[in-house]
């Protein structure tokens, strides 16, 4: 499958690199993450889903990072409270699930499963921010200045880029969930 390849700016009418809002830089992490899992799904090479898998772990890290660090706390009191809470427990839910790819491998049992699962995830998370009255149009109504903060997301996603491809994709840390030790059992088998 090809995808169009995407920056973090565009080209304004002077021929310089314009960055892009926050809305439109989220959003654009959205579309790459969607081809990613949409590739994944449609590999049967294992060395290719672990590349697919911690390339989808990677950009889901730093996505979930830059909302929590800059765009959550700069829209609150301009979204609802509910939305804004939904967020971090849908992104504490996918870092759980990050942590189990992350410490796996696809050879493992389930493997497959966890990353469509994630996909589900992240489909519902993206659609509550994006729809009509959802995170991205409250903050737009509200007058958040988009362009400023494009240009912090913008910054902060090349730093933690740089320091996760050099020093490896660190373990999730949850801001919502307190990270409950659950013991593992054997999965149930079919009545026969």
């Amino acid at each position: 499958m090809a995808t169009a390849k995407k920056s973090n700016g565009s080209k304004s009418n002077n021929g310089k690199s314009k960055p892009m809002d926050a809305i439109a830089l989220l959003k654009a992490d959205h579309r790459k993450v969607e081809d990613l899992f949409e590739t994944y799904e449609n590999s049967k090479s294992k060395s290719v889903k672990a590349k697919l898998a911690q390339q989808i772990c990677m950009e889901l890290t730093v996505h979930a990072t830059i909302e929590e660090e800059i765009f959550y706390p700069a829209v609150k009191g301009q979204v609802e409270d509910d939305m804004l809470d939904e967020a971090y427990v849908e992104h504490d839910g996918a870092k759980m699930m990050i942590g189990e790819l992350l410490a796996g491998t696809p050879e493992d049992d389930f493997y497959d499963a966890k990353v469509k699962v994630l996909s589900e995830e992240i489909k519902h998370h993206v659609k509550e921010e994006e729809q009509r009255d959802g995170i991205f149009a409250q903050a737009k109504k509200a007058g958040v200045d988009m362009q400023a903060l494009g240009e912090r997301l913008a910054a902060r996603k090349a730093e933690l880029t740089k320091e996760y491809k050099s020093a490896g994709i660190p373990t999730p840390q949850t801001r919502s969930m307190r990270g409950v030790e659950l013991k593992i059992g054997h999965p149930v088998e079919a009545a026969a």
